[in-house]
């Protein structure tokens, strides 16, 4: 199946939504994580490797993996959603299928099933090395939309 969403882009408000939520997080600026791609109900979030987010074998440290996985999806899921909402994660589950190895994992956030209220989403997480992606963990997300109070 041919994936055509991630070519598509967002309009440049939703953009700037997208971005400035994302600077505000701490967890992701700590981290060293950059989104690369804001497409509709598509997100992805770069993790650069450096000591600092590995385990004690040298592979990306499971909670790192998560912790972009979880925001990839959380913002995909934004991206749909109107000015004036935010976005929680409720619940998500993650397999962890190998090493997360390489120069750097990138995380895709997926919409499965947008929602008023609750959206569903698709976490994967690739190790890239010298341009190669491999899948180190997928999962699935369910996030709530949540009115901003002003």
């Amino acid at each position: 199946m041919e994936d055509h969403t991630q070519q598509e882009q967002v309009s440049p408000e939703v953009r700037k939504r997208i971005q400035d939520s994302f600077d505000r997080q701490g967890l992701m600026s700590h981290l060293g994580a950059r989104i690369t791609h804001i497409g509709p109900g598509r997100v992805h979030i770069v993790l650069p490797s450096r000591p600092e987010v590995t385990q004690q074998h040298g592979y990306f440290h499971a909670g790192a993996t998560s912790a972009i996985a979880d925001s990839a999806g959380g913002y995909a899921a934004h991206t749909l959603f109107p000015e004036g909402t935010e976005v929680l994660t409720v619940e998500y589950k993650i397999n962890l299928l190998a090493p997360a190895v390489g120069d750097r994992i990138e995380a895709v956030g997926t919409v499965l099933k947008p929602g008023r209220t609750l959206t569903v989403c698709q976490l994967e997480v690739f190790g890239v090395q010298d341009g190669q992606r491999k899948l180190v963990a997928n999962g699935q997300q369910t996030l709530i939309r949540v009115t901003v109070e002003r």
